[in-house]
């Protein structure tokens, strides 16, 4: 009998299938590992439900009912998507007395009919409203490579779990950088899809403009499956890109902007290059001149739309935020509504330039963030002998790519053991999510 928890959704699938290993054993596993975890990413778990569920997908099992390759798998959700039954805290005193959700999030319905068992809610930066997932009414999420470190944010229980080896999918929001910053830092697989293509409804929102739904898994091919189940709204799924990458055309970006503050972040993405290049993609360097007035739409976007939400809360409750959060929002209070239009008009005018200066490439090839994981509640690290400031350097790569919509992906560079996680973010010009995730796999087998 196979006990344990499996990080590879293609192995885990195989064990439940063939009843090699039953959904109640495993639920039961992780539940117990969850339950145990040390680096803070659990919110809440389900031990009730999932050992109800996994009971029912068993005795489905055993009558030759199969809902595809998530039945019975295990998976976490980060406590800002609603889960029926139990509240949505999004990280915040202010919501500690939330109600059980009364109904699931479609996102994570579509999870359920397709077999998943929902374990927990999981941790989330306050509010998804920042890059470092160390500010929340339950204190900082711990990276599992070094606990004195951030995970990075805002799905940072999610990224946490899956990386700890207590998941194999968990479900994320990403508004500039939510799912792929955390995946970097940790050393996981984090796909943000194009703007539209998961349903963001029952989510808390951040940001309408910006806001996607998005997941992390343990490992590239696991996210294909968890993408190909997730895009269709029956749940099936309907096979995996075939792999390889010969005549893709990769665009690397240059210029100032698109540089990492840490040399090895650098040469990891050369590296990368150079192993996509070996298997036959087509490699040009790409320049977006527009890219800087582009990145400055983001801050206004986003904090108009998140003041919008909080506007009411601010002014009744303040001391029930945690105070990083309260004195990034309470300034937006001032932002003149022209500033936020002039903000869209800008974005909406940049974005078409932007595609057009990519030429005919399919995906673009960069650092998923400037820096590795810095110490917990540090504002700033020294690099070669460089002050950083980290929130703008787990941000600035990433969030071009929700004004655009495009999807992205980062995968985990190759690096010896013990040291800290490095992100490659594969980014859609022309490719949808499963060209992104061919690309990936082509790194994830070199």
């Amino acid at each position: 009998m196979v006990v344990g928890v499996i990080s590879s959704l293609r192995e885990l699938g195989m064990a439940l299938r063939s009843r090699a290993l039953s959904p109640v054993e495993h639920v039961a596993e992780v539940l117990q590992r969850l339950a145990a975890d040390t680096h803070n990413a659990v919110v809440t778990l389900d031990v009730e439900g999932a050992s109800a569920q996994a009971s029912v997908l068993a005795d489905e099992l055993a009558r030759g009912q199969w809902r595809g390759p998530l039945h019975g798998v295990a998976v976490g959700v980060k406590d800002l998507f609603d889960v029926a039954g139990l509240p949505t805290r999004a990280g915040s005193d202010v919501l500690r007395d939330a109600p059980p959700a009364g109904a699931d999030a479609p996102v994570v319905a579509r999870l359920r009919k397709a077999g998943a068992i929902v374990v927990a809610k999981l941790h989330t930066h306050e509010f998804a409203y920042g890059p470092t997932g160390d500010v929340a009414a339950t204190g900082p999420a711990r990276n599992p490579h070094d606990p004195t470190r951030i995970t990075g944010g805002s799905s940072s229980g999610s990224a946490a779990a899956v990386a700890a080896g207590h998941l194999p999918l968990a479900l994320g929001t990403d508004t500039g950088a939510s799912v792929r910053t955390p995946a970097a830092l940790c050393g996981v697989v984090g796909l943000k899809p194009a703007f539209g293509r998961l349903p963001t409804d029952g989510v808390f929102p951040l940001s309408e403009t910006c806001d996607h739904v998005g997941l992390l898994t343990a490992d590239v091919h696991s996210a294909s499956v968890a993408w190909d189940v997730l895009s269709r709204p029956g749940g099936i799924g309907g096979g995996i890109q075939p792999p390889g990458v010969a005549g893709v055309r990769i665009g690397i970006p240059v210029g100032d902007y698109w540089q990492a503050a840490d040399p090895e972040i650098t040469a990891a993405v050369a590296a990368a290059v150079e192993r996509l290049r070996a298997v036959g993609a087509h490699v040009v360097e790409v320049r977006a001149p527009m890219i800087d007035e582009l990145a400055a739409t983001y801050g206004p976007i986003v904090g108009a739309e998140a003041y919008a939400t909080h506007a009411v809360w601010l002014s009744e409750r303040p001391q029930d935020y945690q105070a990083v959060t309260r004195d990034r929002l309470g300034p937006m209070a001032g932002q003149p509504a022209r500033e936020y239009v002039e903000a869209l008009r800008t974005m909406r005018r940049l974005v078409p330039a932007f595609r057009e200066a990519m030429g005919e490439v399919d995906v673009l090839v960069l650092p998923t963030t400037r820096l590795r994981a810095s110490p917990i509640g540090v504002p700033t690290v020294e690099i070669c002998g460089v002050g950083v400031p980290v929130r703008p350097a787990l941000l600035g790569l990433t969030l071009p790519f929700n004004l655009t919509g495009w999807p992205a992906l980062s995968v985990p560079a190759p690096l010896p053991a013990g040291e800290l996680p490095i992100g490659i973010q594969i980014v859609g010009v022309r490719a949808e999510e499963r060209g992104v995730l061919r690309v990936a796999a082509a790194l994830d087998r070199s």
